[in-house]
């Protein structure tokens, strides 16, 4: 897989920024809290963030139209680092909720450029692994980012310097060691009729997408707490879903690679649906069976982002890879915005345990529509892949049922 290389630079910075990202949001809750802000404010304040986020998917394209690639990247992390800083000179909700979404329409501009960077400069053949390595890193830094807290403190401005200069070094592998930087498609405008007819099913799995995740990222400590989990086991059951989350991230895209991206797609959704199902009805308040079950419903869960936007690349054109990673995220933040609410008032409501009944309805939906749109569009032709019943055909385990019946 060649075409990696050029792109190492790129990954290197979005590494270092998805570090500082998912750093960031955590801090938020921790000092804010630690400030006195109430949850209602700390809540309201990753809705501004996504706000944000979706004004940036607007707006976006067009900035890259204007300057290019590498100047957009340069201006929006400044900026990022910027109002970092901003949260530890000027301690108040109200300035904490402007800084929120200022950094959520930069992070959402960091994203769509990273993103339709990769598209941009890999084959089809290559796509969901790219983009699984991608998600990998992702889930990595994030993880690892968080033992920066404890390590320097969430009082004081030691762990915000660090935090913007995180976003600031992310500069310097783009403007210095990166030269496979798109050119800008002379008319860039974000048009979601166009991204939804490019692919129907990753315009609508990025929205199913976003109600799942965002809600097991934001709802998830609610219910591990609510099921009787100690704090320690709280963090030890995020952790064991987010690193479940980069097991089978490069072997559902290498799969994804070879064979219907839809296929390999619908056969994740349903792990994580049925991994839901069985910890509604298995779990309860164990511990351990909790662990195991979150951790294989993230396995399924979170890959599932990358296998849509690989599938969705497959069908643009070189012009619209901008437009296709700005529309995708755009539709994420949506189910994301919703997400959250939705599955926390059904937890208030009924129970907990119906926050994996939510996220199971939402994954089973997903899989109904997928079948249908794998009946009315054919794959993508790639020469590495093949169709589902050739490889089933070649395989095996095939040949020898196939030599017994014969016996027979």
């Amino acid at each position: 897989m060649s075409t990696i290389r050029p792109l190492f630079p790129l990954l290197t910075a979005a590494g270092i920024l998805l570090a500082g990202n998912g750093l960031q949001g955590t801090l938020i809750a921790v000092r804010g809290a630690n400030e006195g802000f109430s949850p209602g404010l700390i809540g309201f304040m990753g809705t501004a963030y996504f706000g944000g986020f979706l004004l940036g998917c607007v707006r976006i394209p067009r900035i890259l139209k204007s300057v290019g690639h590498i100047r957009a990247f340069s201006a929006l992390a400044a900026i990022a680092a910027a109002a970092t800083l901003m949260l530890v000179l000027v301690i108040d909700g109200y300035v904490w909720l402007a800084v929120r979404f200022a950094t959520g329409f930069c992070f959402s501009g960091l994203f769509t450029i990273i993103e339709s960077w990769i598209n941009s400069g890999v084959s089809n053949s290559d796509r969901a692994r790219v983009l699984s390595i991608y998600r990998i890193i992702d889930i990595c830094v994030v993880t690892g980012a968080q033992y920066l807290i404890p390590l320097f403190g969430a009082e004081g401005f030691a762990i915000f310097a660090i935090l913007s200069m995180m976003i600031t070094l992310s500069l310097v592998p783009v403007s210095l060691g990166d030269r496979s930087s798109p050119r800008a498609p002379d008319d860039l405008r974000l048009n979601l009729g166009v991204v939804w007819r490019i692919s129907p099913i990753a315009s609508i799995g990025c929205i199913a997408i976003g109600m799942t995740n965002s809600a097991f990222r934001l709802v998830g400590p609610i219910y591990a707490q609510s099921v009787g989990f100690s704090i320690s086991e709280v963090a030890t059951f995020m952790g064991a879903g987010i690193v479940g989350g980069a097991v089978l991230q490069y072997p559902l895209g290498y799969l994804s690679d070879r064979w219907d991206r839809r296929i390999v797609l619908m056969v994740s959704t349903a792990g994580a649906t049925l991994t839901g199902i069985a910890i509604t009805l298995f779990a309860g308040s164990s511990v351990a069976l909790n662990i195991a079950g979150i951790f294989l419903f993230g396995a399924f869960a979170l890959p599932l982002y990358s296998l849509s936007a690989a599938h969705a690349n497959d069908h643009a054109e070189s012009g619209d890879y901008v437009q296709v990673a700005a529309g995708l995220m755009l539709f994420f933040s949506v189910g994301a915005m919703a997400g959250p609410p939705l599955s926390a008032l059904l937890m208030e409501v009924f129970s907990p345990r119906f926050f994996f009944v939510y996220t199971s309805i939402i994954h089973g939906v997903l899989i109904v529509i997928t079948l249908y749109r794998i009946r009315v569009r054919r794959a993508v032709p790639v020469e590495s892949r093949a169709p589902f019943t050739t490889l089933l055909r070649t395989s095996p385990v095939f040949a020898k049922l196939t030599r017994r019946n014969t016996r027979q």
